[in-house]
């Protein structure tokens, strides 16, 4: 027990009773906050150890009457004996295994801040990171409770380190929000972040407000001790009122952060730091693996070994190498950020449905960030002389299933590592629903217009059926025809009675455009229906595959294109590695598919190849070039150099006349949020210097010259008031001026004494007069002080506050004299 609870002065009590409640409440919501970051029992009990540990030591310092060093030197021992039973329970064991542990320990206290930023949630206690929960818990305890049992002006700081303590799940915590919370028709965004934020600072506002009221109360306490004023037996009205203005804004300050911002900001990204922390930048300038996957058919490349899967029965079926989400009528290619963002792999992710698989895959000639992986992974457990870097700066973003490595450049030969992860067994498109799609690139005019010829509905299963006819109607081909008397190229060998057809490499919208066109002038030709051959889109997986993603998003489906391979299949007219060598002529591409339920399925969309395109040529008569005789008397016009337009847009949509006002709802609301975020945080000054400037208005317009000078007098003595002068309520005007020593003070006094109590007539013009000077002298005190202490001054309360001041308790009520003046001799009180 502290001297502080043992001390019979019921003051200290209350402050120490007060602080270790506020304490409480920042550790409670410090623990509420950071739950979602690590979900494990490991973590409760840091929080359940470190927080009446701190607290011990806090009270015990505080007993002994020792100093901050000492304290602080207590609290770094505490942190090395619970460093690793606490924070680096794995390395519990022998006594090389603790040394190790706490070397752990001390180096996360620098380095598992930045850790925690980059591992998928919840990291649960993966190595040292625990380490940030401890520190938090035990120093921002310590700091909280020792801070806030202090006298001195460094108490309000305990506010600091409590709202710390809050933030630290807050920031450190995920990308997305808590589910949002309904109660009829009200629905609430964002309950539990809104909910600890709240009443993080709600809690350190009423702290400060008991503080200084308790504060205040005891400064009166010593002042009527020593005669100087007598207490009050009861709240006055100015206590009421001052309590109620208090009351008034926390309630709307409130509101506003319960209603208003979680309303603006629902559909807005949730931006902490771990937005921030990741292999973006690698993602965004690494080459799209769609882009290079023509060069992999190339003779020089073809039969090169890229990786290597031990077989086993619990081989995967499909080998992933990147996931490709985002389209910009250009390439496609891995956004790296948002729901599919990539952050670091703890010792093990949540395991899904379906069926479990194992991949040990080593590399042999993959160059590049983008890391085999399959199914959803489950762990990844690096092997070799690299393992230790590998598994620190390798990536892996659920959303997506999909992984990159950044360690010196990415993948080198003979990395090896093991996964461990589950491949969905429910996934069949045919039963998906359409979610609908917000945004995004569509398919151009002709793939628009072959969908609805062929579409009989939007459900996953005439999806299904627009894939297997385009598949029907493709035919593959990786490149054009070679040279006349060059050899066919290495990837027709396994193509038995294969005739090649050339087709150009890309995946831009005018490409996949131009083979839909192809396809609607092959189905309008009649001769393509006595024969029955509609085969006319040439080209291979890089073109269907998108293709299929743009068919899938005109009927509603959500859709990215997977890049990667194929162990085992039972479509014989899909590639696949051989005996685990997956070669660069083994690569595929496929579509993925999600419905209404978030599901995602893969879609195969390698065309046949078995029955070659009919290309005839409808029979046309040779144009006629008649020769037209031109008058003398005609200028001939040069027709404007053409423009070149390599895009799939329709005619229609180049020369639509409307403006494009799609830009202005993401600014306004950006705006509109920084705008509500700016007056929540500078609101109240900004209504004080506003306040201020009317009050000001208001006395100078006053249409009475004489009020208007008495309006004048009070704004030079709010003035100096706000200006940090201490001004006794019951001086003259000429004691007041000689306080507040400004040039022309005494002059104002005598001016406004004599428009008061004078009969004479006092004129306008010498009420702007007056306050012509009134502004020369407000601007001579505020020069006084320094560019801050000016600010301060700005949005001070004290002149507002000057009237409301306690003043010496009377046997009976005061003269209602003039502000600023005694009462006349005749009618002082006797004592």
């Amino acid at each position: 027990m502290s001297a502080a609870v043992r001390s019979t002065d019921p003051a200290r009590r209350s402050r120490v009773v007060a602080g270790a409640v506020y304490t409480t409440v920042c550790a409670l919501l410090a623990a509420v906050a950071a739950w979602p970051v690590y979900a494990s029992p490991a973590f409760l009990v840091v929080a359940a150890v470190a927080v009446p540990v701190a607290a011990g030591l806090v009270a015990l310092s505080s007993w002994r009457r020792w100093g901050g060093w000492i304290t602080a030197a207590l609290i770094a021992g505490a942190f090395a004996v619970l460093a690793v039973p606490l924070a680096v329970p794995s390395r519990l064991g022998g006594p090389l295994e603790i040394v190790r542990g706490l070397g752990e320990a001390f180096s996360g206290v620098v380095l598992a801040w930045k850790d925690l930023v980059t591992v998928e949630l919840p990291v649960g206690d993966y190595r040292n990171l625990l380490v940030p929960a401890l520190v938090v818990f035990l120093v921002g305890t310590a700091a909280t409770l020792a801070l806030a049992l202090r006298s001195d002006r460094l108490a309000p700081a305990a506010v600091v380190s409590g709202l710390a303590m809050s933030g630290f799940g807050l920031f450190f915590g995920r990308t997305s929000t808590s589910a949002p919370l309904t109660a009829g028709p009200v629905a609430l965004a964002a309950p539990v972040e809104t909910g600890v934020g709240v009443v993080a600072v709600l809690s350190a506002v009423l702290w400060l407000a008991w503080r200084t009221r308790d504060e205040r109360t005891r400064a009166l306490r010593r002042a009527s001790e020593a005669g100087a004023v007598r207490l009050p037996r009861r709240h006055s009205r100015t206590d009421r009122r001052r309590a109620a203005l208090g009351a008034g804004m926390v309630v709307v300050a409130v509101v506003i952060a319960v209603a208003v911002v979680p309303w603006a900001a629902k559909d807005a990204d949730r931006r902490v730091l771990r937005s921030a922390a990741g292999p973006e930048r690698q993602i965004a300038e690494a080459v799209s693996p769609l882009s290079e996957y023509r060069a992999m058919f190339s003779d020089a490349r073809a039969e090169d070994v890229l990786f290597r899967v031990g077989e086993g029965a619990a081989a995967p079926e499909r080998i992933r190498i990147a996931t490709l989400d985002v389209y910009d009528g250009e390439v496609f290619r891995s956004s790296g950020s948002g729901p599919g963002a990539f952050v670091r792999v703890p010792s093990s992710l949540p395991r899904g449905d379906g069926r479990s698989v194992e991949a040990d895959i080593e590399i042999v000639d993959l160059r590049g960030i983008w890391t085999p992986t399959a199914g959803q992974v489950v762990s990844a457990t690096f092997e070799g002389e690299r393992q230790n870097v590998l598994a620190d700066r390798f990536y892996y973003s659920v959303d997506a299933r999909a992984g990159v490595q950044i360690a010196d450049g990415g993948l080198t030969a003979g990395d090896r590592y093991e996964i461990a992860a589950v491949e969905p067994t429910d996934d069949d498109p045919a039963t998906f629903t359409a979610p609908g799609v917000d945004g995004g690139v569509s398919g151009g005019e002709n793939l628009r217009r072959w969908v609805d010829e062929h579409a009989s509905g939007d459900s996953g299963a005439d999806l299904v059926a627009l894939v297997r006819l385009l598949r029907e109607r493709g035919y593959l081909s990786h490149g054009l025809t070679p040279a006349a008397g060059a050899p066919a190229p290495a990837w027709t060998a396994e193509l038995p009675g294969y005739q090649l057809q050339p087709s150009a490499s890309g995946h831009s919208l005018a490409r996949i455009d131009t083979m839909f066109q192809r396809l609607l002038e092959r189905e309008d030709d009649p001769r393509a229906e006595a024969s029955g051959n509609y085969v006319a889109a040439v080209g291979d997986d890089e073109q269907f595959a998108v293709a299929v993603a743009l068919i899938a998003r005109e009927l509603g489906f959500p859709s990215r294109v997977v890049v990667g391979t194929r162990l085992a299949s039972s479509d014989p007219g899909v590639a696949t590695c051989e005996a685990g060598e997956c070669r660069a002529g083994d690569l595929s591409a496929w579509t993925e598919v999600q419905s209404d339920d978030g599901r995602w399925a893969a879609i195969d969309v390698t065309p046949q190849w078995e029955l070659s395109p009919s290309l005839e040529v409808t029979q046309q008569r040779d144009p006629e070039n008649v020769t037209e005789v031109r008058p003398d008397t005609v200028d001939e016009v040069v027709p404007p150099d053409p423009v070149q337009e390599d895009n799939g847009l329709a005619e229609d949509d180049r020369n639509d006349d409307g403006i494009d006002l799609a830009w202005l709802w993401p600014v306004l609301r950006v705006a509109g949020i920084s705008l509500l975020i700016v007056l929540i945080l500078f609101g109240p000054l900004l209504a004080i210097v506003v306040a201020k400037i009317l009050r000001r208005r208001g006395r100078r317009r006053d249409p009475d010259p004489r009020a208007s000078i008495a309006g004048g007098w009070d704004e030079y003595v709010d003035a100096g008031v706000d200006a940090g002068r201490d001004l006794r309520p019951s001086s003259t005007r000429r004691e007041l001026a000689a306080v507040l020593d400004t040039p022309s003070g005494m002059r104002l006094a005598d001016d406004a004494d004599r428009a008061v109590f004078s009969s004479r007539t006092v004129t306008a013009d010498e009420a702007s007069e007056f306050w012509r000077i009134v502004d020369a002298e407000r601007r001579t005190l505020t020069r006084q002080r320094g560019w801050w202490q000016r600010v301060r001054a700005a949005v001070s309360l004290r002149s507002f506050l000057r009237f409301f001041a306690p003043r010496p308790m009377r046997r009976r009520p005061p003269h209602r004299d003039e502000r600023g003046k005694r009462p006349p001799a005749g009618r002082r009180e006797t004592r």
